[in-house]
């Protein structure tokens, strides 16, 4: 195939991808979770420009869909402010919690973007960081372990709260204050899932569905061994994305959406 015919269908799937990725966004989405993981260094060593996925987030019959992607120099305030403008701009709104890692810049621009809106910051993500500041042996870690995960065992938020407090003291205690300090400081920012039904309490706790897509992503992009700019480094992953949603991951049923609207019309 020339390069020409190359080029023109180059041309034709960026244009299909970008019709897909600038897609109005017509209906409330009460959950969003988003990561940043393509911005990690494996990316960026074969691309000039890097991106952030705004992803699984549950649409009005409670189903998953891949909403967005955006391109970004880093996991910072500037390079995040792209994607919640980008979202805000194809009209997506009524997001209740936002879900993430607790990324650089990420928190301040979702306030920016959404102030009405709750974040939760993904507890598997941070219990598996505060593992590693755990000693291995002497049970010391699994212990810790279940200390932690305590927490999010509790009958509601007051109940969580003051568990947690409790598992800080038992941290320090353990003469383990390098877990203990974060747990400390972020406790709020973990705690907003209880915001949503008791039953969903596990699905909205955490962004994990999330760490599924990222992998598929970096699976298919190791496989390109330098991209010529950041346009075609979207593309890929953007076309990506589309196929994803398009599997069996898209078509589960993720949360139940009349039980969280009876909760809203309660609070009403």
């Amino acid at each position: 195939m020339g390069a020409s015919a190359v080029s023109e269908l180059n041309e034709e799937i960026f244009a299909r991808t970008g019709a897909r990725r600038n897609r109005p966004i017509g209906s409330e989405r009460p959950r969003v979770c988003m990561d940043g993981d393509l911005a990690e260094a494996e990316l960026w060593r074969r691309c000039q420009e890097q991106g952030g996925v705004g992803g699984d987030h549950v649409d009005q019959g409670g189903e998953r869909e891949m909403l967005g992607v955006a391109l970004g120099a880093k996991e910072d305030s500037e390079s995040w402010t792209a994607l919640p403008r980008h979202l805000k701009e194809r009209g997506l709104r009524g997001v209740k919690l936002f879900a993430s890692d607790k990324c650089l810049g990420l928190i301040e621009d979702l306030a920016e973007f959404y102030p009405e809106a709750g974040w939760q910051r993904c507890v598997v993500h941070f219990y598996r960081n505060a593992r590693t500041m755990v000693p291995r042996g002497k049970g010391s870690a699994r212990e810790a372990a279940a200390t932690l995960e305590a927490i999010h065992g509790q009958d509601d938020r007051e109940a969580a709260r003051a568990k947690a407090a409790q598992v800080v003291a038992k941290l320090r205690e353990m003469g383990l204050a390098e877990a203990a300090d974060p747990l400390a400081a972020g406790v709020e920012e973990r705690l907003n899932c209880f915001a949503f039904p008791s039953e969903r309490w596990r699905s909205v706790r955490t962004s994990n569905p999330q760490v599924r897509v990222m992998r598929e992503i970096r699976r298919r992009t190791r496989l390109v061994g330098a991209f010529p700019d950041g346009r075609s480094a979207l593309t890929l992953v953007a076309a990506r994305l589309r196929r994803v949603a398009a599997s069996a991951w898209g078509k589960r049923r993720h949360l139940n959406m009349s039980r969280l609207r009876e909760v809203a019309a309660g609070a009403a």
